[in-house]
């Protein structure tokens, strides 16, 4: 027998031995035994092209152990050559076209180049056209095809390269029954191919045929199988798709469970490493959405750090990996607060986009990501530029994601959210308007039982309650505590949102309470709030808005009751509050603002001119943080006037009433008609007109206070909490017209004015007192 026959004999049994037991040294000697057979074949051998053949399928085996990138470059070289021997008629020409094939979907892998997959592919069709109907190795060749166009599927998404892949596939398991070793192959594609149709189409039905495929592969590579690692990889994937889906935490631990077994059988320096870290950084992440426990958080970011690491440029896995270690710094960041994350992932992001250049698939998801770091940063430093391109950014992301796209909801809901913050810094109504209108469309995509549901129900409870504070329409109001209500179901104890959720109700059952003075209401706002101050220990950046939240519920219980015990308790919420937003964070101007009108408050009480001389200075510093333009300007314009409106009432200096009318008519020209502080304002500004006119006795000031008081009271219907006072405040005009005139039917209006007023105010109420005063 020729010695390269003996030769070749020999490389088939290590070759065997190796498939069935894994041992690279297998491999190895492969290869040795197929270059000694190939030096005793020269060019002319009749043997020459089985040699090739051989030598480049047992590199190519090689090169998906090591990832050695001269050996799949001489497979290359050497399935040419062979080709070049087995011109078309030939018997054997079908396994240099199809180890071809196998090549090019290699490199693709790769570097990503499509031409190389379409060289796959164009190969994969050639070998199986000479591989027909009963051909005992057409099978393979089905297999290889369909995983070609599976993962041209996944590139530029022709749905009939996926239909044409599962067809392809099922062909191929009919031909391997019940127990062949190869019937694993078939499965494992079919599985990915139905996973992928789901993600394309939606359909449960192809989700759980997936599972089960990828159920059935696996008990064909038990433990101790060369291949079990990429098994376990399939079966992962199908059950984390299957969790997003329904939420059922066993699918999620078991496909921990799965990654962690198949990164125990890739060590250090295996090239399948990196997808396993990955994928488990993945898990981890999404546990972390569901339970909200920091570890696992922690565990994504040191995975993904791990996994970027295997992934150097020029790597095909290393834009993916940019990005999901990006996410995961930013949640970071977001969770402690800690800058450097943030800078961190905006980095990662921006290198990310990069890699992914216009028609890349994963083009939109870099975009994404870069509009939430922008998005982020707004809410630790309030730049609105930051916000002006995380929107521009999360419109080019949502361009990019067709109706049908299995991202649309997600990139509909952060860019509604955006939209919604840009409404609140600019009070741009058509911002609000479409983030509503993107928060529906964004609700239809996520039914009940769908996970991110209670996000998009907590985005339009937002927005109700911000058009409530813009228009002063209760009924948006009662809608924002519907919707309130219903994300908080959603978020029982232990889910990371529930936090907000309680925070968000509680601000809309606070404001409720202030509109129809419901005092179940505001009992339940500081049940609420407790619970979220609860859930935020120092250290949390959410913790100031609880703190926040219950300095106005103090402050409000003190209103309606009138204990000095609550008013105290208000200001120490907020001295706590401003201690947490320093210079350049974006709430100083609103914590500003509270602690300034809850120490307003104490001064009326107590009359402690400290009080009122930090009033004006944390007004005046609020007033600085708000600009023209800025929405809360009118509030801070407000706070002022009443400022020195209480100075003038302590210490009668007319030049601090001239002030406070000056700031009152500047926060009335910013409140327009609708506009929910109209009331409020117009209040404030007549009786400051009033006083003035009981100083200078101008009548024209009279006439005008007159005008205002009946203006707001219009605005005070029956059951307003403001009636009262306004009723009162229209009071004192007549009774001072009729000090000045004389016109007994001023007096008359007057007293039937404030017997109005207090019955409005039942005992116990801390304005009763007063309001009868000015009776008697």
């Amino acid at each position: 027998m020729p010695w390269a026959t003996t030769l070749l004999g020999l490389l088939l049994c290590f070759s065997s031995r190796y498939g069935n037991q894994g041992v690279v040294a297998d491999v190895e000697e492969a290869v040795t035994l197929g270059r000694a057979a190939l030096e005793l074949c020269p060019p002319g051998h009749h043997n020459r092209g089985v040699c090739l053949y051989s030598l480049a399928t047992y590199l190519w085996t090689r090169f998906t152990e090591q990832a050695a990138i001269c050996d799949l470059d001489e497979a290359f070289e050497l399935h040419r050559a062979a080709l070049d021997l087995h011109p078309s008629g030939h018997r054997e020409r079908s396994s240099p076209l199809h180890g071809l094939a196998l090549c090019f979907l290699d490199r693709y892998d790769i570097r990503g180049v499509v031409a190389d997959l379409e060289e796959a592919i164009m190969f994969g069709r050639a070998a199986l056209e000479l591989r027909p109907p009963g051909h005992p190795k057409r099978g393979v060749f089905l297999c290889t095809l369909a995983s070609g166009l599976w993962r041209r599927f996944k590139k530029q998404a022709a749905i009939c390269d996926l239909d044409e892949a599962i067809k392809l596939s099922q062909a191929a398991l009919e031909l391997y029954t019940s127990g062949h070793s190869w019937r694993f192959f078939p499965l494992c594609g079919l599985s990915l191919c139905f996973l992928s149709r789901y993600d394309n189409q939606g359909a449960v039905t192809d989700l759980e045929e997936a599972v089960t495929l990828a159920y059935a592969a696996l008990e064909l590579r038990p433990p101790g199988h060369p291949r079990r690692g990429a098994s376990l990889d399939t079966l992962a994937f199908a059950l984390r798709r299957r969790f997003d889906k329904h939420v059922t935490m066993h699918d999620l631990d078991k496909t921990i469970e799965l990654h962690r077994a198949a990164l125990d059988l890739r060590p250090p320096g295996h090239p399948d490493r990196s997808l396993s870290l990955h994928e488990l950084a993945l898990c981890y992440s999404s546990r972390y959405d569901n339970q909200g426990v920091v570890a696992d958080l922690e565990e994504a970011v040191k995975l993904g750090r791990a996994a970027l690491e295997l992934c150097p440029p020029g790597h095909p896995s290393r834009g993916v990996s940019l990005f999901n270690l990006a996410f995961d710094l930013v949640r970071r960041s977001e969770q402690l607060a800690t800058v450097c994350d943030l800078d961190e992932a905006f980095e990662l992001d921006h290198a990310a986009l990069e890699l992914h250049p216009p028609g890349h698939p994963l083009r939109p998801s870099s975009l994404h990501g870069l509009a939430h770091c922008f998005s982020s940063r707004y809410d630790n430093q309030g730049v609105v530029a930051d916000l002006e391109e995380a929107v521009r950014l999360g419109r080019a992301a949502l361009e990019l994601c067709p109706p049908g796209h299995f991202r649309r909801g997600l990139f509909l809901y952060n860019l509604a959210s955006d939209l919604w913050k840009r409404s609140k810094q600019l009070a741009a109504a058509c911002d609000l308007d479409e983030a509503f209108e993107l928060y529906h469309a964004a609700l239809d995509l996520h039914p009940p039982g769908h996970p991110p549901r209670n996000s998009l129900l907590r985005g339009l409870a937002l927005c109700f309650s911000s058009r409530y504070d813009n228009q002063g329409v209760v009924a948006d109001l009662e809608e924002a505590v519907k919707f309130g209500r219903a994300a908080l179901e959603l978020c029982p104890p232990g889910h990371p949102s529930r936090g907000v959720c309680l925070h968000d109700l509680a601000s809309d059952l606070w404001k409720r309470s202030k509109q129809l003075a419901a005092a179940c209401d505001l009992d339940e706002a500081f049940e609420l709030y407790h619970a979220a101050l609860n859930l935020y220990p120092p250290g949390r950046p959410h913790r100031f808005s609880s703190l926040h939240g219950l300095a106005l519920c103090f402050s409000s219980r003190h209103d309606n009751k009138g204990v000095v015990a609550d008013l105290e308790e208000a200001i120490n919420f907020g001295q706590a509050v401003l201690e947490l937003c320093p210079l350049g964070h974006p709430s100083r101007g609103v914590s500003l603002y509270t602690l300034a009108s809850d120490l307003l408050k104490r001064f009326k009480q107590l009359a402690a001119v400290r009080d009122l001389n930090e009033a004006f200075e944390l007004h005046h510093a609020a007033l600085d943080l708000r600009p023209p333009g800025h929405p809360d300007r009118s509030s801070s314009l407000s706070g002022l006037a009443l400022c020195y409106s209480s100075r003038y009432n302590n210490q009668r200096v007319v030049a601090d009433l001239q002030e406070a009318v000056k700031f009152g008519r500047a926060s009335l020209e910013l409140c327009p008609p609708c506009h929910p502080s109209r009331g409020v304002s117009l209040h404030n500004l007549a009786v400051d007109l009033w006083r003035r006119f009981e100083q200078l006795a101008a009548v024209g000031d009279l006439d005008e206070a007159f005008a205002l008081h009946h203006a707001a009271l219009e605005l005070h219907p029956l059951g307003h909490p403001h009636r009262s006072s306004s009723l009162d405040a229209v009071a004192l005009c007549f009774s001072s017209r009729y000090d000045n005139q004389g016109a007994v039917a001023d007096l008359e209006e007057a007293v039937m004015l404030r017997h109005a007023a207090v019955e409005l105010c039942p005992i116990g109420h801390p304005s009763r007192a007063t309001y009868l005063y000015n009776l008697s």
